[in-house]
């Protein structure tokens, strides 16, 4: 009787070869799922980027809070340059002085200054009788003149077409027999002395009195009025340096030696024609 156990036993070992072949299949598509899944995967750093970027994300129960839109505008106000700023632009300036063509004769010596105005400084000076380009511009009671291709400003009043008439020359004899009364101080012989010789038909000068300069016979008033008043006190304030001259008033307007370089200036009204000295040349000495 054949024994037929071990041939059992062999069958029962033995495997079939489509396990072994699939088994390390089944395997090797394991691992590359994994591996797959691992390498598709977002970094640490990518999760957290992920998150911050959600969370910023407005949701249904989330609102962004709009700041308000502030405009200024409205407290911008743009400031326009005034009148004298407009006038003394470096554009402006430069156009004023290449279209000058006029020049005008000084009638007394003048002050130049680098700009109108309080704050401008002296320059330089103007003598009498010099003839002078000018803009035709005017500001702050100056005129704007050209000396030497710059822009320069002199007390407005004191520029004229016509060439002023030459003033009599100091010097002569008094030949209508007027004179001053004693006491009175040198400077007030010299100058009866000067304009009698030089306007032999004014024949009264006023000197002492009660009050002021006249007192003290310092003073003196020269009788006339009109045309040949200012002819008399320009003469004096031309040889105001020989005759000791301190000051002249005539026809409400004042000439002194501190301000000689602004020329006749405006006096307030005093009431009458004799007090605002229409009728007569004031004439202090020192």
């Amino acid at each position: 009787m054949a024994d037929h156990r071990h041939k059992r036993d062999t069958n029962a070992r033995r495997k079939p070869r489509a396990a072994f072949v699939a088994a390390p299949i089944a395997l090797l598509a394991t691992a590359g799922v994994v591996t797959l899944g691992v390498a598709g995967a977002p970094s640490p750093t990518e999760l957290v980027t992920a998150s911050a970027r959600e969370a910023s994300v407005p949701g249904p129960s989330m609102e962004f809070e709009r700041q308000p839109v502030v405009s200024r505008a409205s407290d911008r106000i743009e400031r326009k340059p005034t009148k004298a700023e407009r006038m003394t632009a470096p554009a402006s300036v430069s156009r004023a002085v290449s279209a000058a063509d006029t020049k005008l004769w000084t009638t007394t010596t003048l002050n130049l200054w680098d700009a109108p105005g309080d704050k401008a400084g002296k320059v330089g000076e103007l003598e009498p009788l010099e003839k002078v380009l000018v803009t035709g511009r005017s500001l702050f009671g100056r005129e704007e003149v050209v000396v030497g291709g710059t822009a320069r400003w002199v007390s407005k009043g004191y520029l004229a077409a016509e060439k002023p008439e030459t003033e009599p020359q100091l010097g002569g004899a008094c030949t209508n027999g007027s004179s001053v009364a004693s006491g009175v101080s040198p400077n007030i012989v010299k100058v009866h002395d000067a304009v009698c010789a030089a306007f032999p038909e004014i024949s009264t000068y006023g000197t002492f009195r009660g009050d002021g300069e006249h007192s003290q016979g310092l003073a003196v008033d020269i009788m006339v009025s009109g045309d040949l008043g200012w002819q008399v006190a320009e003469f004096v304030r031309e040889h105001y340096a020989e005759l000791g001259v301190s000051y002249l008033i005539y026809s409400q307007q004042i000439w002194s030696v501190e301000r000689a370089g602004e020329g006749w200036r405006g006096m307030e009204d005093r009431g009458s024609t004799t007090a605002n000295h229409y009728d007569h040349v004031h004439v202090t000495t020192y």
